[in-house]
């Protein structure tokens, strides 16, 4: 363990869970944060943390609120734990914001496995400002998207989305008109083997893009939907 990691803010009312996903994360060299409510995680967010792991179900107010209220200020990686595992529960916590979720009870790997990969996919894509002058974009029509990090301007206005939006955005227009299957673009966003219930978190995330970069949300011009087929970039 070489010094101190990032820092994680960990939600999570029962205290055993908390003290074991904490204890685990601190072994792995992160600086951990914690919070039992909904309204004491909002307070962590002053410290920003890098990553949340936020449980749904808190006492003062539910995971998903915490998740709308971070979503208005923040692109921090979210992940989220629930004792739900219906589609409906995880496309109510993805159409919130988050960027994953994880159903209890969890082995111990694969949680490490989803805080690794979300928070590399974080520092990878998060802009920095000293390597700004080095970027390349890519620029479509009224759009100029960053080709390494999370920055994407439309008619010169910095729009804020999460990194999983971004790359979806990023992935179409770098092939611009080309078809995309949800299978083509949750192995090459997510970097996963498909599977089923993929295309639906696909969908939840395409329709928040959709609402961050379209004039009108329900009727797209630039993602457009090629019923059966997938979806395309169309620059306007």
């Amino acid at each position: 363990m070489d010094g101190v990691k990032d820092t994680i803010l960990v939600v999570e009312d029962d205290d055993d869970i908390l003290e074991v996903i904490a204890i685990l994360l601190k072994r792995e060299g992160y600086r951990v944060l914690t919070a039992v409510s909904g309204g004491e995680a909002l307070a962590q967010m002053e410290k920003e943390p890098n990553l949340v792991i936020l449980d749904i179900m808190l006492p003062d107010i539910s995971g998903i609120e915490v998740c709308k209220e971070i979503r208005t200020a923040s692109t921090v990686p979210i992940l989220f734990l629930t004792a739900k595992g219906g589609l409906r529960d995880k496309t109510e916590g993805l159409g919130a914001g988050a960027d994953d979720y994880l159903v209890k009870p969890f082995f111990q790997e694969e949680l490490l496995a989803r805080v690794t990969a979300l928070l590399r996919r974080y520092e990878q894509y998060r802009g920095i400002d000293e390597q700004k002058e080095e970027e390349a974009f890519l620029e479509e029509g009224a759009f100029r998207v960053s080709r390494e990090f999370n920055e994407v301007y439309k008619d010169g206005r910095r729009i804020e989305m999460t990194d999983i939006e971004y790359r979806i955005l990023r992935l179409l227009m770098e092939y611009k008109n080309k078809i995309f299957s949800i299978r083509n673009i949750y192995e090459s966003v997510w970097e996963k083997p498909y599977f089923y219930d993929a295309n639906n978190t696909v969908m939840v995330h395409i329709r928040r893009l959709r609402m961050a970069i379209e004039d009108d949300p329900r009727h797209p011009v630039y993602i457009q939907t090629e019923w059966g087929r997938g979806y395309r970039f169309v620059s306007a």
